[in-house]
């Protein structure tokens, strides 16, 4: 079970990490999370339908990866011959559903470290990792997002600049991301596979 994750009875699924992989897994969580943000103040006093109602952003985010991660619906403003009616529906669009995802994946970097954090090393430095189908389902949103997140900053666009990945020298300063982005790659997909019917 070393490095990937088997499905465990119930529905859920279990991976044994070590010391090095727990702590890799959530310093990137917690840079996720810095990347997107902090959720709205807590405020015993405020209006919790003012929060519901809440309209976000309407521009796209300046940070790559963040516009990676909270792509435009409607439009590529990097694309030629784009319209203005395309760029209104994408702002609108954004405006109202932003908020929630970024909700939406600030819980799921939250349940990793969660996760995480509940761990009982073993002996040598170890543990098993054991996820309900709820938590798999987080982990699984946390996993993908951190992988858009590292090949936005390696550039990766498509299958051909994943091939490239695999011919770095070991010289080459982005050899640890590619290692963190290839190695959360089989992790997500041995996840994927325990969540199959």
């Amino acid at each position: 079970m070393p490095g990937t994750f088997e499905p465990i009875p119930g529905g859920g699924a279990a991976v044994a990490l070590d010391d090095v992989e727990i702590s890799i897994i959530r310093s990137l969580a917690v840079q996720l999370l810095e990347l997107i943000g902090p959720g709205p103040a807590e405020d015993d006093d405020a209006d919790p339908l003012a929060e519901l109602f809440a309209e976000g952003p309407s521009e796209p985010p300046s940070d790559p990866v963040l516009r990676r991660l909270f792509p435009d619906a409607y439009s590529d403003p990097e694309a030629p011959g784009e319209d203005e009616e395309q760029r209104a529906h994408s702002a609108e669009f954004r405006r109202y559903t932003e908020n929630d995802l970024r909700a939406g994946k600030r819980e799921n970097a939250l349940a990793v470290i969660r996760s995480l954090d509940a761990l009982n090393l073993v002996g040598d430095g170890g543990a098993v990792l054991k996820l309900s189908p709820e938590e798999s389902r987080q982990w699984l949103g946390a996993l993908n997002d951190l992988r858009l997140a590292i090949g936005s900053r390696l550039d990766i666009t498509d299958e051909d600049d994943t091939d490239l990945l695999y011919r770095l020298p070991d010289e080459d300063p982005r050899k640890p991301m590619v290692m963190a982005y290839l190695w959360l790659g089989g992790l997500q997909e041995t996840l994927v596979s325990t969540l199959m019917p």
